[in-house]
């Protein structure tokens, strides 16, 4: 009786599980001949390993087909959830915070059943062949080993010979991707899952530097007319070529000129509106606009409709979620791929934190987090952003309040906080919270706080979860409410800035669910990560509404420019959403939005906001503004390895507090 050939199989088997997944996740097979030759050294070594005795050939068989279906369901699922690809950092780094998400990739996999029936179609297969003994499981002749050996050698080479011939001077070209540019989302869509695992790997293993340092032929963002040039900038006397001479390290070196070409912030009407004033920050957990209703959150809207309106403020959800969008907003870098940023700059100097800038303006600094301090090392991070004390539980806060119901409430955590910088006689002081209690599942049953405020949400026409996400965001409205009745009666009220943005959407909602609480219909791509940023003083009588496209990168040059704060704008990735720079938001898969309009990357795909100039090139208007998010990318890596901001103000013996 004839059998398969176990090379065979498993080259069905993981092109098979490729395709499902390129299929499932982007829509698309149009890299499958990258796919089936990469596929062919995997399908060497399984076959290999299940090419001797026949009972061990049988259990390893099997062991290896589930191990590649799950390995192909755990990216599926995370792609759903984080629209990115699961790196072996986070991979090992998360694995004791996975039960925290049980309930959301058990949710995930039941409404993509009929994606998981796809993935496990072949074990199924294999038991049917197994039983019919159409598969030989048993050891094979050297002769016929060497063959498959062969045959997975001349895919490979034949593989890398295109893609070695591809052209480098597309930043995303085959040849960078494969051997230049750490971009797991795009080569995923290119190579497929199991080479993109494999490059990964590698990267961790021995190290990983991006050859394409820079690249040329920046542009245009949007245009700008009637820009007043008078107007002064937000920079520093820095001899940029000065630097670039007496510099070393190539490194360093690629960081200076890259600053040097760049066109700082300007200065603007808003420039040192709240010079001397305390500042509250709040980053808070899924908040978006979506929770913003005269009714259901009174305290969140009036900071919107008195204080600056940025309606067309974007949080793209980047790999590592809440510690990425925190890194984000608290730098205005870009998060280093593969990697926890926010536990990677715990030992860099941070001259633009909160803590730090208000440090040396005198200020006091505390920062709060109402659940576990160590909990992305964040107890080491805002230890190195500078901030005096850090409550959280484990270090304190459980000392306070509760913090054994999930999750915990915003609420009681400015109820007991506040006392520590609201003192009699104090002087100037910044307070930091990274919120709770907006966080999924946003159901009454295994929620706490959606629990305790389903009674303001219950008879609202909305499906569970959206109710619930309203619920959830009801207990930062009241911790703000709290707070500014708290100011209030200590007398600091008008001499106090409230910030709140949030990290992410609510990605414990689908796309329907958003849509049910959003006013206009947002999709999958861009839309459903709109959100806004609410700053306020009790002095403002009517709201700033700010029409600019702009995203939570740009929300820390936004604050100093406010504060009046002298600084180097371009030693930051984002820019001043009040002054007049060009708009761009970016997203972890080079996507990007700016004053043109939309381009989503995986399809290369352009969408402009209304009719195109008469001789506007939309090919080189995406590459240019590629090869700015790409430098934006590498100068933030860049940055965040080398220590670059306490390399500089040594150079140029400017102080470190």
């Amino acid at each position: 009786m004839k059998r398969i050939n176990n090379f065979v199989l498993w080259m069905f088997f993981i092109i098979y599980e490729e395709i499902i997944f390129s299929i499932s996740v982007f829509n698309s097979i149009k890299s499958s001949g990258y796919i089936i030759l990469l596929s062919a050294m995997f399908a060497v070594i399984l076959n290999l390993l299940t090419s001797i005795k026949r009972k061990i050939s049988i259990v390893l068989s099997y062991i290896f087909t589930i191990i590649i279906i799950g390995i192909f369901i755990a990216q599926f699922i995370y792609y759903n959830i984080y629209q990115a690809i699961i790196s072996f950092y986070s991979a090992t780094n998360a694995a004791g915070q996975i039960l925290q998400f049980f309930t959301t990739i058990l949710e995930t996999a039941i409404n993509k059943w009929y994606i998981m029936v796809l993935f496990v179609l072949p074990i199924i297969g294999l038991i049917i062949l197994h039983r019919k003994d159409k598969v030989k499981f048993e050891n094979v002749k050297l002769q016929q080993k060497l063959i498959t050996i062969i045959i997975g050698l001349i895919a490979q080479i034949t593989a890398l010979i295109c893609i070695i011939s591809t052209n480098t001077n597309e930043i995303y070209s085959s040849r960078n991707l494969y051997y230049n540019v750490n971009a797991p989302t795009i080569s995923a869509n290119k190579f497929g899952i199991l080479t993109t695992m494999r490059l990964d790997l590698r990267r961790l293993l021995f190290g990983f530097e991006e050859k394409n340092t820079l690249v040329t032929g920046e542009g245009t963002l949007v245009k700008q007319e009637n820009i007043d040039r008078e107007i002064q900038f937000n920079s520093l006397d820095i001899d940029w070529n000065n630097l670039i001479n007496n510099e070393t390290n190539p490194n360093i070196t690629s960081i200076y000129e890259y600053m040097s070409k760049q066109e700082p912030s300007k200065k603007n009407e808003y420039t040192g509106m709240f010079e001397g004033k305390n500042l509250i920050v709040f980053v808070a957990e899924a908040f978006t606009d979506l929770a913003i209703d005269e009714n259901i959150t009174p305290t969140l809207y009036k900071l919107y409709s008195k204080g600056f309106q940025f309606d067309n403020l974007y949080t793209p959800l980047f790999p590592v979620s809440t510690a990425d969008g925190e890194y984000m907003t608290d730098t205005s870098l870009i998060p280093k791929e593969g990697t926890w940023s926010l536990e990677k700059v715990e030992k860099n100097y941070m001259p633009y934190s909160y803590a730090n800038v208000f440090e040396k303006l005198g200020y006091s600094s505390q920062a709060y987090h109402n659940h576990t301090a160590t909990y992305y090392n964040r107890h080491k991070y805002l230890k190195g952003m500078g901030y005096d004390l850090y409550l959280a539980k484990g270090n304190g806060l459980e000392e306070k309040m509760n913090l054994n119901n999930w999750p915990s409430s915003d609420l009681e955590m400015i109820d007991v906080t506040t006392s520590d910088y609201l003192k009699e006689g104090e002087g100037k002081f910044l307070a930091y919270y990274m919120t709770v209690s907006g966080h999924l599942q946003y159901t009454p049953n295994g929620n706490k706080i959606v629990e305790k405020n389903w009674n303001y949400v219950e008879a609202l026409d909305y499906s569970e979860k959206a109710k619930g996400y309203l619920a959830a965001q009801i207990e930062l409205d009241r911790a703000v409410e709290l707070l500014i009745k708290r100011l209030e009666e200590t007398g600091k009220l008008e001499d106090t800035v409230i910030l709140i943005s949030g990290d992410h959407y609510p990605y414990g909602l689908t796309l329907d669910e958003v849509n049910e609480l959003s006013k206009e219909k947002r999709d999958d791509t861009f839309e459903k990560h709109h959100s806004t940023a609410l700053i306020w003083n009790s002095e403002m009588k009517e709201p700033i509404k700010v029409e600019k496209i702009s995203s939570s990168l740009d929300l820390l040059p936004t604050m100093l420019n406010l504060f009046g704060v002298e600084f180097e704008s371009r030693l930051l990735m984002g820019r001043d959403i009040l002054s007049d720079n060009d708009s761009l938001v970016i997203y972890s898969n080079r996507s990007f939005i700016t004053g043109y309009g939309k381009y989503e990357a995986l399809t290369n795909k352009f969408e402009p906001f209304g009719e195109l100039d008469e001789g506007f090139n939309v090919d080189i208007y995406v590459k240019n503004i590629s090869n700015v998010i790409y430098n934006k990318y590498q100068m933030s890596k860049l940055i965040l390895e080398n220590d670059f901001y306490r390399k500089l103000w040594t150079v140029l013996g400017w102080e470190i507090n």
